[in-house]
């Protein structure tokens, strides 16, 4: 406990999913939190629920304006900012390389990657003035390799991965780290969301997802907000202090391949050709 005692953050998207559970352990490990976001009615109850350990602020990250009033927020009623964690985002279904549009195109780029882009413009200079400290963006596993999200989302978060790369060359000499974390399948609503259904149904299919997403990587568990906030509580805290540059990838170790059965269930047809049982493969 108490790893980021004394430090101030500010989380975008911070009233639900990745989010919302970066927020709670944030405050437990002692940190002082903006927590940006729409949706207002979630960001009251976190208010409630944290005390003066928390500020709620309405948060559109499409708006620079608003970034920067988020952190603006944060060296006002909490003296300083260690932090920025630029986690808004949301999944656009349907959309591929020969149907897409430019209005989809913004849509989602000014979400992620610009969002994303105005966060470290205007973090850096509150940071340089008090000697440093710690930006973290949300990237995903889609960006890292084919198959894993949609196809502007997938460009989006491979954008904000070389963003990252970048941004750590430039500022890491003002003692400013430079981070973003590769979220596998996570059990959150996004997945809800991003194929149109309204945000308190969505809410209610995360403990659904969860079922089945504790099968889909080789560690036989579901990813949770959680694991993602404890990556971003490291690359937050001083226990990172010399971590810049990097896409942490944290997936359960989806991106590796196919777990044991999955893999041996490919050889069955091939058994079949040759005459043999595939039972033999699975004793085997």
């Amino acid at each position: 406990m108490g790893r980021l005692q004394g430090k101030v953050a500010v989380i975008t998207g911070a009233a639900s999913g990745i989010g919302r559970g970066t927020v709670d352990l944030f405050v437990r490990e002692g940190a002082k939190v903006v927590a940006a976001d729409v949706q207002d009615d979630k960001g009251a109850r976190l208010e409630e629920e944290h005390g003066g350990a928390l500020r709620y602020i309405h948060c559109d990250v499409t708006d620079e304006t608003q970034i920067k009033a988020a952190l603006d927020l944060a060296k006002s009623a909490f003296g300083r900012l260690d932090a920025l964690f630029n986690n808004a985002g949301a999944a656009m279904m349907g959309e591929n390389a020969q149907n897409l549009t430019a209005e989809n195109f913004d849509s989602v780029m000014h979400l992620h990657v610009r969002a994303a882009m105005f966060g470290i413009k205007h973090a850096t200079p509150i940071m340089q003035a008090q000697g440093g400290g710690s930006i973290i963006s949300t990237a995903s596993i889609a960006g890292l390799q084919n198959g894993y999200g949609p196809y502007l989302y997938s460009v989006a978060k491979a954008a904000i991965i070389h963003m990252t790369k970048l941004a750590a060359a430039e500022i890491g000499p003002m003692n400013i780290r430079v981070n973003c974390i590769c979220p596998g399948f996570i059990a959150t609503p996004i997945f809800a969301r991003a194929i149109g259904m309204a945000t308190q149904v969505a809410d209610q299919t995360v403990a659904g997802i969860a079922e089945v997403a504790q099968h889909a990587q080789p560690i036989p568990k579901a990813g949770l907000p959680e694991d993602i906030a404890e990556a971003a509580l490291f690359l937050a805290s001083d226990g990172s202090k010399f971590v810049n540059g990097i896409a942490l990838t944290v997936d359960g170790g989806i991106t590796v391949g196919r777990t044991g059965a999955q893999q041996a269930s490919l050889f069955e047809p091939l058994m079949k050709a040759m005459g043999l049982d595939p039972a033999m493969l699975q004793q085997q």
